[in-house]
C-alpha cells in the first residue's frame, strides 16, 4: 500500500445503476470531478448521522460492470442499507490501496472487493491504535 496525501471531495449523493448494492457493497455515489488517480482508497465519510466514518472509496470507471462514466463511490462500513440520495457527502481519501482494473467477470470483481474490505478493516484498526 502506498500512502497518499489526503484528498477531500464533496457533493450530493447521486443515483447510478445500483451495482454496488447488487454485489453486496452498497455505495453512496458522487458525480464530481477530481484529480485523484483512479483506484481504491481507504478513507472517511461524513454524511447525515455519520462523522469520519470508515469507508472504502472507489474513483474511476467501473468497466467490469459495463459502465463508461468516471465517478466516486463510497462504501461506508456497517451502516443501514437505505437510499441516501440527495444527501450531502464529504469524503477524505487517506490511503491509496490499489489501481482500478477490469476484472474477467463479476465473481473476480466481488473477490477483489472482499479482499479490499479485509485490507481496509485492518488498515483502520492499525490507524486507530
Amino acid at each position: 500500500m502506498k500512502a497518499t496525501e489526503s484528498v477531500r471531495l464533496q457533493g450530493t449523493v447521486t443515483r447510478f445503476k445500483g451495482n454496488g448494492r447488487r454485489l453486496g457493497y452498497p455505495t453512496a455515489n458522487l458525480a464530481v470531478e477530481t484529480s485523484a488517480r483512479d483506484g481504491v482508497y481507504f478513507g472517511f465519510a461524513d454524511m447525515t448521522g455519520f462523522i469520519r466514518h470508515p469507508s472504502i472509496i472507489f474513483v474511476g470507471i467501473p468497466t467490469t460492470v459495463g459502465d463508461t462514466k468516471r465517478r466516486v463511490e463510497a462504501h461506508l462500513f456497517d451502516i443501514p442499507d437505505i437510499d441516501y440520495y440527495g444527501q450531502q457527502l464529504s469524503l477524505s481519501l487517506e490511503q491509496y490501496h490499489r489501481a482500478n482494473r477490469t476484472f474477467a467477470d463479476i465473481d473476480e470483481l466481488v473477490a477483489a472487493m472482499k479482499a479490499d474490505e479485509t485490507a481496509a478493516r485492518q488498515w483502520f484498526m492499525k490507524a486507530a491504535s
